[in-house]
């Protein structure tokens, strides 16, 4: 073979070997997964309530508010993020709210109590200023703060508040501690001087991240049992803490926010001021569009409540039901999709032993099992979560299982909580 056709075989080779690369290569392009854009979603967040009435159990500061004090709070993220912002309410105040200083920052978690990272405070602003006066009946947003936000871990905000707050608007049954003390300590690594301590957050309602999820955030709507009332204090032992867990590691990096906005003694179609407990919060269908609509990025809604419409107020089936349905009318109405809890036994439950007052009795009980057996067939919601049959005793089902339950036959224990996660189906929440 001559040079000169030796030479075209080897450029029709290289050509051939050029075109090929190119196929593939295009061909690999047009498979891979596009980048998800960048979007704000809703990585922890809590019921904002009145405050409770005065008692001699209540805490004073829970009744009348703060004065030239420091409130460091500690939240539990679900998702996380390389920027953040914070959100204040004055939602249920009785005067404009001034705050002085906020900071955001991660918690040493086996140091001082109430220490903080001291490389990781962050000082947030709002519209550039230190302070921020929010309206009665308001929110405000923090500007963004950069900042690499861990996934289900602990951070820490701190408020500062210069002046007489007022009664303030908080979550009362938070499960986690709060410090507080004099003057402005909001920046101190330390929390020495944070001596006091409470277990109810102030006027902090929801704590959002920048990242590259997709997947958008669902919100539980609940009761105690979401709440996590019977729960191990500072451990993170609510379900909706280890469902976000789960999620966590199902999808690295790409799994949904979990918004736990549940209240101890809400229901449905009752206020806490019927009983006289103010912060069990306004019924769910008032607050729907604020606790559950409003979050950031939400997607989709998770319905745990109606045992406290059955022993609280006594209501039948047939009300609850229609409560229910409209909740659904107004996720679907909002474009979210919805999932109901059935609703877990409690026999032998009692809010008050020491008077001897049962609540639960077979005829009540009648309601939840009416309840229930709509959920199980119904179509009116997306999605069915049974943690009836998943808790109950399979040698009595009216009980909760005992291995789960925490005492009081209402509210599941650490494990009983872990099981309700590990139960949950994680498909009705990835690829929302």
């Amino acid at each position: 073979m001559n040079s000169v056709r030796q030479r075209q075989l080897l450029l029709a080779l290289v050509a051939l070997v050029t075109i090929g690369s190119t196929i593939l290569v295009a061909t690999a392009s047009s498979q891979a997964r596009p980048p998800v854009p960048e979007a704000w979603v809703g990585s922890w967040s809590a019921a904002p309530a009145p405050g409770p009435l005065p008692g001699p159990a209540v805490e004073p500061l829970s009744v009348k508010g703060f004065h030239d004090q420091t409130v460091r709070m500690m939240v539990h993220t679900s998702v996380g993020g390389d920027r953040a912002r914070v959100r204040l309410s004055n939602r249920f105040g009785a005067k404009p709210l001034t705050v002085g200083h906020v900071t955001l920052a991660l918690p040493f978690p086996d140091a001082g109590a109430g220490d903080l990272k001291p490389n990781s405070i962050h000082e947030l602003t709002f519209s550039g200023q230190r302070s921020v006066t929010v309206p009665v009946g308001g929110s405000v947003f923090s500007d963004v703060v950069t900042m690499d936000v861990p996934w289900t871990a602990d951070v820490a905000i701190s408020v500062y508040l210069p002046g007489d707050s007022g009664p303030p608007t908080v979550h009362y049954n938070a499960k986690t501690t709060t410090y507080i003390g004099p003057g402005d300590d909001a920046s101190a690594p330390s929390g020495a001087s944070l001596a006091k301590t409470i277990r109810t957050w102030y006027f902090i309602s929801g704590l959002d991240v920048l990242n590259r999820t997709g997947a958008g955030a669902v919100a539980v709507l609940g009761d105690s049992i979401s709440e996590g009332y019977a729960t191990t204090a500072n451990a993170n032992h609510r379900w909706t803490d280890y469902l976000a867990a789960r999620l966590a590691k199902a999808e690295p990096g790409r799994a949904p926010g979990v918004l736990n906005e549940a209240m101890s003694g809400n229901r449905l179609g009752h206020d806490g001021t019927e009983w006289k407990n103010p912060q069990t919060g306004i019924n769910a269908l008032a607050r729907f569009y604020s606790d559950v609509a409003g979050q950031t990025g939400v997607r989709a809604v998770i319905l745990e409540l109606g045992i406290n419409d059955i022993w609280i107020s006594h209501d039948d089936a047939n009300t609850i039901i229609s409560e229910m349905q409209q909740i659904v009318t107004l996720a679907h109405e909002k474009s979210l999709k919805i999932f109901v809890c059935t609703l877990m036994p409690w026999n032998a439950f009692s809010a008050d032993p020491t008077h001897g007052v049962v609540n639960y009795t077979p005829a009540l009980d009648s309601i939840r099992l009416a309840v229930n057996s709509y959920l199980r067939t119904t179509s009116d919601f997306d999605g069915l979560i049974d943690f009836d049959v998943t808790m109950r005793d399979p040698t009595d089902p009216t009980k909760l299982k005992a291995a789960w339950d925490s005492g009081d036959h209402i509210h599941p224990n650490d494990a009983g909580n872990a099981a309700m996660a590990a139960a949950f189906p994680l498909d009705l929440l990835l690829h929302l």
